[in-house]
């Protein structure tokens, strides 16, 4: 079974909140592969990863590229990409999985304010929490902290 985690945002955005989640994945010796809603999405966030922090970068590459299978982290728009071997799986802005149980964890990044993503939020809960996952839920505070709501 996977940890499926998902992480409400109400104070960042997307390109604000996910390095530093990749930076904890990377830390935990974790692969990790991006899945987002779009090929568009999949190259903004390619290119915003190489240049999101002055004194940083999160080693990445996309499945447009080459070499899919050496990245740390994988960005994708293909709901099976599996070609790094990742322990975890991102989804962003509704993007939905074909399944998370090869997964140690499953992440859904969200923004609070769109009522799509809230929508597919909602039933992807229901749907992992079915599937038997240990399903947590995350939502920022004013100081963009993440707590525990559930």
């Amino acid at each position: 079974m996977a940890e499926v985690l998902f992480y409400h945002m109400t104070e960042s955005r997307l390109e604000e909140a996910l390095p530093d989640l990749l930076e904890k994945c990377l830390a935990r010796g974790w692969r990790v592969v991006v899945q987002t809603a779009s090929e568009e999405r999949r190259d903004a966030l390619d290119q915003h990863l190489w240049v999101y922090r002055d004194d940083s970068f999160l080693p990445h590459g996309s499945d447009a590229e080459g070499a899919a299978g050496l990245q740390p982290i994988l960005l994708t728009c293909d709901a099976e990409q599996r070609a790094n071997d990742p322990h975890v799986r991102f989804l962003v802005e509704g993007a939905v999985p074909t399944t998370l149980e090869p997964y140690v964890r499953g992440v859904y990044l969200f923004d609070g304010y769109d009522p799509d993503q809230l929508a597919t939020a909602r039933e992807r809960w229901k749907v992992e929490k079915a599937a038997d996952h240990v399903v947590t839920y995350w939502q920022q505070t004013a100081d963009r902290r993440w707590v525990k709501k559930a």
